[in-house]
């Protein structure tokens, strides 16, 4: 039968609130039993055509918009008709097709004789249905289920919809031993399985016999199962691979109104399959809340020329009276007048709380009266008391709230704060937990993949025929997007690619497959290629849920803490994830956490919630699972543990995470190192931190400050300048030159807006107290508050950048190295006559003194006298504690730089007169060095090689230094060995030469110092002007600061009673970030402040290289005007990192070059641009890059050839993935990793360059054609070209 429409009448069905009219049927109307067409006639009679409803909300979750909006211009209009049209009328062939091949023997599916034979074993049914609103209407509704191809049912929460429903469906064809095969779908994981638990329990079934489940990969079920209960992704996933509804003879979709993407797609392949291929399965559609009209129109059918929509039943009555209360229906409650509301500010005023407090109250009265103990008191309860949900809008008001309950003791309220912040564990089970596998961050992506896959044309057009179509610009955007993360094939700039479609890669088949969202799916992809897909899933899986690292309320700088550990020397969320998971996958299975309690324990220790690191455990097994499929499997072999593997897997783990989060790329500003030096006062900015709006005689409280800091670290001293403090914490001097940890907890405390209050004195009362003293001149002195020596001095202000604590009479110095701390730093002390003359003198001052044991317990920091065994020989130097342990204590000697472990009754207290002698150990620093990329990828800042090779060059032998500058005690120097025989040989020129190192630029400070001591070459440091330095005409200053100090702590300045809110800290060196793509780039960029890298301090400001950051997820405030990062994680420091990155993972690019041809000068990466409109084809994340180094025709060429590594391994065909065996896997991804480390660990580095942008930036065809040279792929010129990554064009340098 054909069907005669207009193409305004093709449009108009498919669009919802239209009426079809005059619809002219060709040939014989479809049969319908004779029941069905009785009900057809009278609905025609009450029901006549659908009028207008209301619109749905858009699947791509788009703004909405005006009704001008939608008039499109002629042209466009007749473009979407066309293909609508084209798409129908293949859709009415179908449709004719499989009715002109009905089976001759009725309607319905036919089962196997063995499932017919299996019907008489299903128990009996003599089961008493509870009384509910449905089941007066059993007989009637399952009447109109077997007489209609699609039934809506409406009715209210708790009616029995979902329970009693199928049962009673199930019971009609039991009893009359027909075959039936019943699947029940709800939106979430917990609803399937627990209904079918509890129906097999009602029945005394075997849960898994005739009633199952499926959720995930978890199936109860058997080929016995006629009644199953399954999540819409399941039901989804089943049919979109069979192409078929004709498994199931009863289709029963349940929570309609839960407009997802999943659900809105389930119903629209159901309703293609109702009409081709599966037209006697019978669909149910039911909700509590659905605007049925919509659904009925949808799943309308043309009869005797007119659409008649799908039947709705309606269930009359509710199992529960519910009623409704305004704040004006309670003034018996509270008797004042309640404080008057502005809508423009809405607040919740104290007077509301306490209406809610008293209404909680009442009911649980209510309770007590209703059960007759109307004697209750707090030693009795109602053994069952009722629940009461208080809703509130903020984390704010939760808190509040839950005070005041949890002040009511006499009541024995339990009260669950209800909030995502809030741990699952805290929540003690109230909330129930999201399902694993479905997440929203590219809204279309999953539903254009299955469309795909599905194989029914263009996605646009069948899309068009969902119950709320998305718009057309969303679905191409879509389209584009998936080209982008590579689901789709790019081909290139091809005019006859369609830009709405394209052909689906090996990766879009996998990621149709996977309950993760594409770019997860492409990390999974991705971890495969290159060796690291155990830690790829466990990333993927647990990025598909709830966050499993715990930031509690009032703990949150301790999570922060213990997820920075986690993440090691990394500084990725996503490695903190994998580390945390995989130290708690071991405790398990050492059986540390064999019992639930110390299970718990672990978590609440290590601030990870147990009950979401359980829920990624089953996601990971089900991916692990999903993915074997596409022969992807985790390698179980055991890998060649030298020295350097944990630090290159980590390495191309990053790499890999910037290949599946492309274009989510983020770099940084450079602060100002001028400005940042006065700003710290000539501080380290590696130790300090910077307070403002301190009070005046802030000294005077620096025990409360260093109170407030104690979490962060060890707080070293305290500079209190005017209205500024500079807070140092202490370094462990053997430990590389970074940031302190302490200084990114206390920069973390400003973020989180941790109240930093000072309970203080007014200045006037001071002033007032302290008689015939001239203390107001103290107001503005700056003073030192050393922690370590105990001291409170005046200083004065110096900006000058060099250090001079230690005395430096030449620029040449002979030392012997004592501790080497890592390549290029180390310890050391002289040992020209002068200074060994010194070092003799104090051991024996020293080691001839009666030495009494410490008074209190040693603490980190502490300078006492401590033990050394020399030449069998034990005698006392003076020493700093670095860390105690047990009954010992490592300690470092101050005056010649090596550690020893001692026992702690060992260590003796050392006399005030020797912690005035500066000490006379030396910290040195090879100047202008770091370490090469191959150091960087091969170690944790250097790699094992590297260092075993340094420490060669220095230990056991006399080096010659020159001093470059001095900055915070620290020599830069150039370093020789010299022995008088040979030419001096300069190690860094050694480093750099074996590959370890590379050339670069000194700090602004230190460049300061190089100038200062160049003027002073033979004078003694000491001479110079330091702030670090007691200014010794300060003695009446010194004097009244001590008189200031004894009134506070004897209190005779009274208790203080004013507060003094502190601004801070602050760090100058701080870094904010910004993005790389066209349409972000102007955007305030904000990062979450659970992430890692919420807090980001530049280690090497005077390293200018682009430092890359890469985010696993976005999103964009209302106005666009900003953007929030999550899960991020910051990439090595590696000079030319980002560009290689970008042009390693970008769909396409297009080679910069300088405008004599010589050489690239940058990269424009994104999809490409348009032959015939010379447009960029997704403009918004085009990425412009200017190069820092310089890259070669050689390093492109590289880069092609990793690509093809790549798309072996990923490829469909007879050489595709699924076809390989283990071995040859193997040896590909070998190749992959060893192509990718060779790419970004070159013997020489490349050269640094100024960056040049581009002229006319984000303009794509500027290169002459006939410079460009095409790179093709053997394997892509075969055939169909559907692989993940298409080799570059090159660009041809002149000579």
């Amino acid at each position: 039968m054909l069907r005669k429409l207009t193409i305004e009448q093709i449009n108009d069905w498919f669009t919802i609130g239209k009426t079809v009219t005059n619809v002219e049927l060709l040939g014989a109307p479809p049969a319908f039993p004779a029941g069905a067409a009785r009900e057809e006639v009278q609905r025609q009679d009450v029901a006549p055509g659908a009028g207008p409803a209301a619109q749905a909300p858009a699947l791509a979750q788009a703004p909405a918009r005006p009704a001008a909006a939608f008039e499109r211009s002629l042209s466009q209009r007749s473009s979407e008709v066309e293909y609508i049209n084209k798409y129908r009328q293949l859709e009415a062939q179908e449709l004719d097709v499989c009715r002109s091949v009905q089976p001759t023997s009725g309607p319905g599916p036919r089962p196997s004789l063995a499932k017919l034979s299996s019907v008489t074993c299903i128990p009996g049914t003599t089961y008493k249905y509870p009384d509910l609103p449905i089941s007066r209407y059993k007989e009637e509704v399952v009447s109109l289920i077997e007489s209609n191809s699609v039934v809506i049912i409406h009715g209210a929460t708790g009616s029995g919809k979902s329970t009693q429903l199928p049962q009673y469906i199930l019971d009609h064809y039991v009893q009359r031993s027909a075959y039936c095969s019943i699947v029940v779908t709800q939106p979430r994981k917990i609803g399937a399985s627990s209904i079918a638990r509890w129906i097999s329990k009602e029945r005394a079934w075997t849960l898994g016999g005739v009633v199952g489940y499926q959720v995930g990969l978890e199936k109860i079920a058997t080929e016995d199962t006629r009644l199953i209960y399954m999540t819409t992704g399941v039901l989804l996933q089943k049919i979109v691979s069979a192409k078929s509804l004709m498994e199931f003879t009863h289709i029963i979709i349940d929570e309609v109104h839960e407009r997802t993407e999943e659900m809105d797609f389930l119903l629209l392949v159901v309703r293609k399959l109702l009409r081709t291929n599966s037209r006697f399965v019978k669909v149910v559609l039911m909700s509590a809340t659905i605007s049925c009209k919509e659904f009925a129109d949808y799943f309308a059918v043309p009869v005797q020329n007119k659409m008649n929509p799908a039947y709705i039943f309606e269930v009359e009555g509710k199992p529960h009276s519910v009623e409704e209360y305004y704040l004006n229906d309670l003034e018996h409650i509270h008797h004042s007048k309640l404080s008057p509301h502005l809508l423009e500010e809405p607040v919740i005023t104290k007077d509301i709380y306490e209406v809610a407090v008293s209404l909680i109250q009442m009911f649980d009265d209510l309770d007590m009266k209703e059960s007759g103990n109307k004697a209750w008191s707090g030693a009795q309860f109602v053994l069952e008391r009722s629940s009461v949900l208080v809703f509130l809008p903020g984390l704010g008001e939760i808190n509040y709230m839950h005070e005041l309950l949890t002040s009511l003791v006499h009541k024995r309220l339990q009260v669950y704060p209800l909030h995502s912040s809030v741990a699952l564990e805290e929540q003690n089970n109230v909330f129930l937990s999201p399902v694993p596998g479905y997440r929203k961050r590219c809204p279309l992506g999953s539903t254009i993949l299955k469309v795909k896959l599905l194989d029914m044309g263009e996605p646009r057009a069948l899309l068009a025929t969902a119950l709320s179509p998305p718009g057309l610009s969303d679905i191409e955007r879509t389209i584009l997007l998936l080209k982008e993360v590579g689901a789709l094939a790019v081909s290139g700039q091809r005019e006859d690619e369609n830009p709405h479609d394209g052909e689906l890669t090996f990766l879009g088949r996998v990621l149709a497959q996977l309950p993760v969202n594409q770019q997860l799916g492409k990390l999974i992809v991705l971890g495969h290629v290159f060796g690291c897909l155990d830690e790829c899933l466990i990333i993927a899986a647990a990025l598909s849920l709830k966050n499993f690292f715990a930031m509690p309320f009032r703990q949150h700088l301790d999570g922060y803490r213990n997820k920075v550990n986690f993440s090691g020397s990394s500084k990725s969320d996503c490695i903190a994830l994998v580390e945390a998971f995989k130290t708690w996958k071991a405790c398990r299975q050492t059986g540390e956490l064999r019992y639930p309690k110390d299970e718990l324990n672990w978590g609440r220790l290590n601030y990870i919630q147990i009950k979401r690191i359980r829920e990624v455990a089953e996601l990971y097994e089900e991916l692990k699972t999903r993915i074997s499929q596409f022969n992807m499997h985790v390698d179980s072999r055991r890998p060649v543990m030298d020295q350097e593997y944990i630090y290159k897997q980590r390495f191309i783990l990053q790499v890999v995470l910037a290949g599946a989060f492309y274009p989510n790329y983020f770099t940084f500003g450079q602060p100002d190192e001028e400005m940042a030096v006065r700003e710290l006062a000539g501080k380290d900015p590696k130790t300090t931190v910077v307070l403002k709006h301190i009070p005046p005689y802030g000294f005077l409280y620096y025990k409360q400050l260093q109170s407030l800091f104690r979490q962060c670290g060890q707080v070293k001293s305290i500079v209190f300048d005017g209205a500024k403090a500079f807070v140092e914490f202490s370094r462990n001097p053997t430990e590389r030159f970074k940031t302190l940890p302490a200084v990114y907890m206390a920069i973390k405390m400003s973020q989180l807006k941790v109240s930093l209050e000072l309970s203080v004195h007014s200045a006037e009362e001071i002033e007032g107290k302290v008689q015939g003293m001239n203390v107001s001149k103290l107001r503005n002195t700056r003073v030192n508050v050393d922690f370590q020596k105990q001291t409170v001095d005046p200083m004065q202000v110096s900006f000058n950048t060099s250090d001079r604590s230690q005395t430096v009479t030449d620029l040449l110095l002979t030392i012997d190295v004592t501790e080497v701390v890592e390549v290029g730093h180390f310890w050391g002390y002289r040992i020209d006559e002068n200074n060994s003359e010194i070092l003799k003198k104090l051991t024996a001052e020293i080691n001839q003194l009666t030495l009494v044991p410490l008074p209190t317990h040693p603490h980190p920091d502490l300078v006492c006298l401590a033990p050394f065994a020399d030449f069998d020989k034990q005698r006392y130097f003076r020493a700093q504690v670095l860390y105690v342990s047990g009954n010992s204590a490592e300690v470092f000697f101050v005056d010649y730089g090596n550690k020893s472990h001692v026992d702690l009754h060992l260590l003796m207290e050392i006399p005030c007169q020797f912690l005035e002698l500066p000490f006379q150990a030396l910290e040195f620093k090879i100047c202008k060095m770091r370490p090469s990329a191959k150091s960087l990828v091969c170690g944790k800042h250097w790699s094992d090689g590297a260092s075993q090779w340094f420490a060669s060059l220095v230990s056991g032998c006399t080096l010659l230094v020159k001093v470059f500058s001095v900055v915070h005690s620290v020599l830069h120097v150039d370093v020789y060995q010299y022995s008088g025989v040979q030419d001096a040989i300069n190690i860094r020129d050694v480093l750099i030469q074996q590959g370890y190192a590379e050339l670069t630029e000194e700090s602004y400070e230190s460049k300061q110092s190089h100038e200062v001591l160049k003027g002073l070459f033979s004078k003694s440091v000491e001479n110079m002007t330091d702030g670090s330095v007691p200014f010794p005409m300060k003695d009446d200053e010194k004097y009244l600061i001590r008189i200031l100090l004894e009134s506070f702590s004897t209190n005779k300045l009274g208790t203080p009673n004013c507060k003094a809110e502190l601004h801070g800290p602050f760090n100058p060196y701080e870094l904010k970030c910004h993005s790389l793509t066209r349409i972000s780039k102007f955007r305030c960029v904000w990062i979450e402040k659970e992430s890692i890298n919420s807090v980001i301090i530049s280690d090497a400001p005077e390293d200018l290289h682009q430092r890359m950051l890469v985010a696993a997820s976005l999103s964009i405030n209302a106005t666009g005007s900003t953007m929030l990062l999550r899960e991020t994680s910051l990439m090595p420091h590696i000079p030319g990192l980002p560009a290689l990155l970008s042009m390693l993972f970008a769909p396409v690019i297009e080679l910069r070059i300088d405008q004599n041809g010589k050489y690239y000068t940058g990269v424009l990466c994104g999809l490409g641009w348009n032959p015939a409109t010379g447009a960029s084809i997704l403009p918004e994340h085009d990425m412009e890059l200017a190069f820092d180094v310089q890259f070669s025709v050689e390093d492109v060429v590289e880069v092609n050839i990793l690509r093809a590594a790549i798309n072996k391994l990923v490829c469909d065909g007879p050489n595709g993935c699924k076809c390989l065996g283990p071995e040859r896997v193997a040896q590909l991804q070998d190749i992959a990793r060893q192509k990718l480390l060779g790419l970004f660990c070159q013997s020489k580095p490349r050269e640094k360059i100024v960056p040049k942008w581009h002229e006319k930036p984000y303009e794509w065809n500027q290169v002459d054609p006939k410079l460009v040279m095409e790179q093709a792929d053997r394997e892509s010129s075969r055939g169909k070209n559907t692989f993940l990554y298409q080799l570059h064009k090159l660009v041809v340098l002149g000579t």
